[in-house]
């Protein structure tokens, strides 16, 4: 039996399903039981529980082979990072005393720095989780592929879309959440003894200019890449509704600045197979599907 947060989300949703479509048992941990129902149709074991309640999710842990853990991601968070901060707690307590027989944590490219950023939330997990004594194995992941979900409409509807990752010709670590899904999956059925940290990107690195280009083939006309200049993007975040967006600016600058990167570089980490274009396919039709 595997445990596994986050079944509602991309990477959490993809890893059950291979997991099951293998012929392993999963229990899917889940906020709500009305958010489960879909997943007790699959053939899941129910666990409600979070991050809020760590009895309930001791008890969603306990007697697994394994467990999928992961942070609710918070992209405007207070300063000092509170919430993440006894989410970490929740998850540590939790953990300790069911003591899976491994454990992997979604982490992020860049979880080894200590520079201050949004990422600075799965810093401090590995930090606290790597306290655990059963086998932990934290899946660095680079900038999601997924995350150009924000750009369809504008590539579509003007061909241009902004951009705060630049210069636009400077590549990005960026994987599809299905190869987090599948390597997630993969490292679950390993053996290992302590802590080790397995870090994934795509195919090769992306630069802005040509996801543009990928765009303008798969919507067939011409997309460019536009930058966001650095000095309007508190404005622009404030009037968006967020409240702290410094942490965010700072992510930025560290794939901008090149700060943010895998422990040891680009030969240190694994590639997935999906490239930028099967991804955005997927997400060019799956917005016209909606509209």
């Amino acid at each position: 039996m595997f445990a596994v947060m986050g079944v509602t989300g991309q990477v959490g949703g993809e890893l059950a399903r291979t997991l099951l479509a293998s012929g392993r048992k999963v229990r899917a941990i889940v906020r709500s039981r009305e958010k489960g129902t879909a997943w007790a149709e699959r053939g899941c074991e129910i666990a409600i529980a979070s991050t809020e309640s760590p009895e309930a999710l001791e008890k969603s842990f306990e007697g697994t082979e394994g467990v999928f853990a992961m942070l609710q991601p918070i992209f405007d968070p207070t300063p000092g990072f509170p919430e993440a901060r006894a989410a970490i707690d929740g998850l540590y307590k939790a953990l300790a005393s069911a003591k899976p027989k491994k454990l992997v944590f979604l982490s992020t490219i860049g979880g080894q720095v200590e520079k201050p950023s949004l990422l600075s939330q799965l810093h401090m997990m590995e930090e606290q989780i790597g306290m655990l004594s059963i086998p932990v194995c934290f899946l660095r992941a680079g900038w999601f592929m997924e995350n150009s979900s924000w750009d369809v409409t504008p590539a579509r509807d003007k061909g241009v879309i902004p951009s705060f990752l630049q210069p636009l010709d400077k590549p990005v670590p960026m994987v599809a959440t299905t190869d987090i899904a599948r390597t997630a999956a993969e490292l679950l059925l390993e053996d290992w003894q302590g802590q080790r940290a397995v870090q994934l990107e795509g195919p090769s690195r992306i630069s802005p200019n040509e996801v543009a280009a990928a765009f303008s083939r798969i919507l067939g006309h011409a997309v460019h890449m536009e930058t966001v200049p650095r000095k309007t993007w508190e404005t622009l975040f404030r009037s968006q509704g967020m409240k702290n967006p410094e942490p965010r600016m700072q992510m930025l600058d560290g794939f901008n600045q090149g700060w943010i990167e895998f422990e040891g570089g680009e030969g240190a980490s694994r590639k997935g197979s999906t490239t930028i274009e099967v991804v955005l396919r997927k997400l060019v039709s799956g917005d016209s599907e909606k509209s």
